[in-house]
């Protein structure tokens, strides 16, 4: 799946994967990160989501990263703060009070380049991968966070029925990404209502990884 593909989909505002009110699921299991106020949040491919807003009403600070520069841009318009952008290695530097958005290849990133973080909460970018990037995904981002732990949200749905993305991602999907280096438990399962881009049933699945 190449760059391009998710600059199309951004271009064509073909973003189903985005919610307009922010997700429930976070806002109803961020205690189980047990998160002091100003803890850092990095979100992997984290588009325009107004989750964003919401945990830094709460308090924390976020960081991100994201492919699209236009979803950035329209993140901004939408929390209406002008930002400071800069360059920082092969990055577009996104910065505001307590948020920090780094545009560009998520693979590119480090530890030097987004700072330490407490905790990574992941709705949006396990579920928007091919299964043949996620080993490299999950090692990389266990790497640049040095295992922080994490609040996963996963869709789960017949795979065989609808091409993704997002991808279903199952309990033995995760299992095998992640059970060398975290213990796994899981919060909560929630039907997706109007189905999966309305095409199939399907759910939504809540993980924590610690």
């Amino acid at each position: 799946m190449k760059e391009s593909y998710w600059h199309q989909k951004w271009a064509d505002n073909d973003i189903a994967f985005h919610e307009n009110d922010g997700n429930p699921l976070l806002k109803k299991h961020v205690s189980l990160l047990n998160l002091a106020i100003s803890s850092r949040v990095f979100i992997p491919l984290c588009g325009k989501t107004l989750d964003i807003a919401w945990l830094l009403s709460k308090g924390y600070q976020v960081v991100g990263a994201e492919l699209s520069q236009f979803a950035v841009q329209e993140l901004f318009k939408n929390l209406g703060i002008e930002p400071n952008v800069s360059k920082n290695g092969k990055f577009d530097h996104y910065q505001a009070v307590n948020l920090d958005i780094f545009v560009g290849d998520i693979f590119n990133l480090s530890t030097d380049i987004i700072g330490s973080v407490d905790a990574i909460y992941d709705r949006a970018a396990l579920v928007a991968l091919p299964v043949e990037l996620r080993n490299k995904y999950t090692h990389h981002l266990i790497e640049i966070t040095n295992k922080a732990p994490q609040l996963l949200i996963c869709f789960e749905y017949d795979q065989s029925v609808m091409a993704g993305p997002p991808f279903s991602i199952k309990h033995e999907n995760i299992q095998q990404y992640y059970s060398p280096d975290y213990a796994i438990k899981f919060i909560e399962r929630k039907n997706v209502t109007g189905g999966i881009k309305g095409q199939t049933p399907g759910n939504e699945a809540v993980w924590l990884l610690q």
